[in-house]
């Protein structure tokens, strides 16, 4: 153990870390791995991406996950499988990427993995008086060091919510440090599977940064996707693209207590689930809506709730640019309409230097070189964004 303190203590010290971020998603397409350089900290980070590459799933992972995602009700036994086996094969599938980079596992520091959510649970949306903001990310770290011989970082969420937060979005803390520009107000908007946005101020001041959920980006488009057309996403918005927007079931997908609650504020695919949808075509009286209307409103449904979002988060007649990452942004259909109802031309994060598809990956492994060569970064008074370094380590042996 004390070398591998010491190892640790060195890594903290030297002036350039290899790092290799992780993300999976709630869509569980993949598992994206980035392979960067990291120089310096805080605000004076500098990366660099070296390797990056999406490892697709096999639909028997993906169907194991979905026998317990964003349920209530599961069965215990399959969760506690899954924590290991996911570790294991996210382990497996980073050596799988070394080989092909033709990198040896001694030449990377650490490895910084954000799991697998299986379930998020904000106070605001449980509502259990006594207890507290929870969310569950599963893919033991453990196993992962063990497995690939590197130093893991996991579980970064914990401390969020320990700390005050909710436990998302996390993206604040990398966005700031790479992606701030002074007298350029920015917007860093990620469409995942649920939308969140950063606000990064151009007088560069922390304490005006500001990250939130905004509600569905593409849990619901993908889910009905699936559900009728048999695909795992609607590519480009082509389906979108072919139907007709159905104003009176847009009106209640709208009519939810979420979209009411004040900034910040994270939700999940347990909130914005297909019950939700099937909820609001009963109550407007839409059962019968046409497959390709349905996609089409899901997607207005998602631009209406981002760039309302937005809106409602920035004073009156402040100037900024908006920046798009996440598997929305390859969404043409999406991204027009948040163009049109912001009344400016959405542009992608690529343009700043870093792949769309990569950024989040990227950014946990700007809060594991937070966690071992940064300090504290005091974010102001605000809720959400609470100023501590995240990541519980996972020494190989």
């Amino acid at each position: 153990m004390k070398e591998h303190v010491e190892k640790l203590y060195a890594l903290s010290r030297k002036q350039l870390r290899r790092i290799i971020g992780l993300m999976s998603g709630t869509s569980l397409d993949g598992l994206d791995v980035a392979l960067c350089r990291a120089e310096g900290s805080g605000p004076e980070t500098h990366l660099e991406i070296e390797y990056f590459k999406t490892v697709p799933y096999r639909e028997d992972f993906r169907s194991a996950v979905r026998e317990i995602f964003a349920q209530r009700q599961i069965d215990f036994q399959q969760l506690v499988l899954l924590n290991p086996f996911i570790g294991l094969q996210h382990g497996r599938m980073i050596l799988e990427c070394l080989t092909e980079w033709g990198i040896d596992a001694s030449e990377v520091d650490l490895i910084a993995s954000h799991g697998q959510t299986v379930f998020h649970a904000p106070q605001k949306q449980h509502s259990i008086a006594g207890f507290p903001n929870a969310t569950l990310q599963i893919g033991d770290g453990d196993h992962i060091a063990v497995k690939t011989g590197i130093i893991t970082l996991s579980d970064f969420r914990q401390k969020h919510i320990a700390a005050g937060g909710e436990g998302a979005p996390l993206a604040v803390y990398g966005d700031y440090f790479l992606f701030s520009q002074k007298d350029e107000n920015r917007i860093l908007l990620n469409m995942g599977g649920i939308a969140n946005f950063t606000f990064l101020p151009g007088n560069l001041d922390a304490s005006l940064v500001f990250t939130t959920d905004t509600g569905p980006g593409n849990t619901l488009i993908d889910a009905f996707t699936r559900l009728h057309f048999g695909k795992p996403f609607d590519e480009n918005g082509s389906i979108a693209a072919s139907g007709m927007i159905d104003e009176t079931l847009l009106t209640a997908l709208k009519n939810s207590s979420f979209f009411e609650q004040p900034f910040p504020k994270t939700t999940g695919p347990e909130v914005f689930s297909i019950d939700y949808v099937k909820n609001a075509m009963q109550l407007s009286g839409r059962k019968a809506i046409q497959p390709n209307d349905l996609i089409a409103t899901l997607t207005r449904f998602s631009a209406e709730t981002i760039s309302e979002a937005i809106r409602n988060a920035m004073p009156s007649g402040e100037v900024f640019e908006v920046y798009a990452s996440g598997g929305g942004a390859h969404n043409a259909v999406l991204m027009g309409a948040i163009g049109r109802l912001l009344g400016q031309n959405i542009r992608l994060i690529d343009e700043l230097g870093v792949s769309g598809d990569a950024k989040e990956a990227v950014l946990f492994a700007v809060l594991a070189n937070e966690a071992v060569a940064g300090e504290a970064v005091y974010f102001g008074e605000k809720k959400g964004v609470p100023g501590v370094s995240m990541g519980k380590i996972s020494f190989p042996g």
